[in-house]
């Protein structure tokens, strides 16, 4: 039953559909993907009472730009500024959208939020999920000005109850994006040491990184001095996760993001906790970074 929809004004830079991803279809090319902060994403879907497997979007930068067709109950999580027509209102909270209304949301210190509306975005799904992969070009398009997104049923009441708070890492990472910290992203050591110099992994800590122009959902390069000691040779291609830190020939590391490819052939320098990937996930180019070993 389609209880309402939301029309697309503006969609910003980039907001995407997301929902709990393509899990175990990893051996025929199909990448997991799913929100790039998991964590966010589920409690803005509990903050309005929906299913875990809801989809929810994902607002790069912003600002976007939605209408209700019918009143609705929404959402955000994540450093964002919201709007409903002219009035703000608070993140971290649900909060009624008025048949008509225009509702605005933009990422402030940080680089994405994500927005839930109660009974979920109901797009249809492709290989089982709502949410896109922008390296496969799999699940539904970036939204689009005059997109109507339909609005499903969702809904589990007890769930209201587990939204939960922020954490304490999104607050830190808030005061860091003023620019006077370097965002902290927790490590654990890399899989295989035997592929990279013996010091590659105490560099990686000691260094200071700052993240370059590239980074989106498939990866975030880093760059910093002096770079580290790469192999001279790759080794054979294996499995990747997200938050895995490859060291390729340059010697300046990259982050691996929710879609990242399956398989790679350079060593594995470390790999960022799932708790980190919520912080990879607001990092803008600029931004200073150091690694914390966990």
């Amino acid at each position: 039953m389609t209880r309402g929809r939301l029309r697309v004004v503006d969609p910003g830079p980039l907001t995407l559909t997301v929902d709990a991803g393509r899990r175990g279809m990893a051996r025929w090319g199909v990448a997991p993907g799913g929100p790039f902060d998991r964590a966010a994403s589920d409690r803005a879907n509990a903050l309005v009472g929906n299913d875990p497997a809801a989809a929810t979007l994902e607002v790069l930068l912003g600002p976007l730009v939605l209408e209700a067709t019918r009143a609705a109950v929404v959402a955000v999580t994540g450093p964002a500024a919201v709007r409903v027509g002219d009035l703000p209102v608070e993140v971290e909270r649900p909060f009624a959208v008025p048949a008509g209304a225009r509702l605005t949301v933009r990422a402030v210190g940080g680089a994405r939020v994500w927005l839930a509306v109660a009974g979920g975005v109901d797009v249809p799904p492709v290989l089982g999920s709502r949410s896109r992969d922008t390296l496969a070009g799999l699940g539904p398009s970036p939204l689009a000005a005059g997109d109507v997104l339909p609005v499903g049923d969702a809904i589990s009441p007890d769930r209201y109850a587990a939204a939960g708070q922020p954490s304490a890492v999104a607050v830190q990472h808030r005061v860091g994006a003023s620019g006077s910290l370097a965002v902290e992203l927790p490590v654990l050591p890399p899989p295989r040491p035997e592929t990279l110099a013996p010091t590659a992994w105490d560099d990686l800590l000691r260094c200071a990184w700052t993240v370059a122009a590239e980074c989106d959902r498939v990866a975030i390069r880093l760059r910093g001095e002096p770079a580290l000691a790469a192999p001279e040779a790759s080794a054979a291609s294996e499995g990747l996760v997200a938050g895995a830190v490859q060291l390729p020939p340059s010697g300046l590391p990259l982050v691996f993001g929710p879609d990242h490819p399956l398989t790679g052939g350079y060593p594995v320098i470390g790999v960022v906790t799932a708790s980190g990937l919520g912080e990879l996930a607001q990092l803008r180019p600029g931004d200073g970074v150091r690694f914390v070993p966990r």
